[in-house]
């Protein structure tokens, strides 16, 4: 998971970038200020979608004391026990939406710029990387099997 994240990290940049140009693009130009803004939302929303989690596992999200910190096996079973269940449906729910929007290759409504399927697949990521943060959670209080030697 750790090069996902790394990964995400490295949308600040663009993110950044994009949404200082809006203005100029905006006021001098005047051209291209939504197609930024656009490119902008899908940096944003895949660097939100990677970002929970990231914060999660560093222990700097709200929740995350319930998850990082030295905590009884009983409140990483009652964490996992909220979001599995939930990720799980929602992921199901939203799927067929998600696959129409990727197989359309969705464009923004606006704009009618190429990308928009990426931000609903960013919701899925998110949903993804929540389900396999609360597994990996459950896994550090699992008891590890002794290992034969060979």
């Amino acid at each position: 998971m750790r090069p996902v994240l790394w990964l995400a990290s490295l949308l600040i940049a663009p993110l950044a970038a994009l949404l200082c140009a809006q203005w100029p693009l905006r006021e001098w130009v005047q051209a291209y200020s939504r197609q930024a803004n656009d490119a902008a939302q899908i940096a944003f929303a895949l660097y939100a979608a990677v970002a929970v989690t990231a914060a999660t596992r560093a222990g700097s999200h709200l929740s995350a004391a319930a998850v990082h910190s030295p905590s009884p096996a009983w409140k990483r079973w009652a964490l996992a026990a909220c979001i599995l269940p939930w990720a799980a449906f929602m992921l199901w729910v939203s799927a067929p939406s998600v696959w129409a929007s990727l197989l359309g290759l969705e464009k923004f409504p606006e704009t009618l710029s190429p990308g928009y399927f990426l931000i609903k697949l960013a919701s899925w990521l998110l949903l993804l990387l929540a389900a396999v943060q609360a597994v990996v959670g459950l896994r550090s209080i699992m008891p590890q099997a002794p290992q034969g030697r060979a």
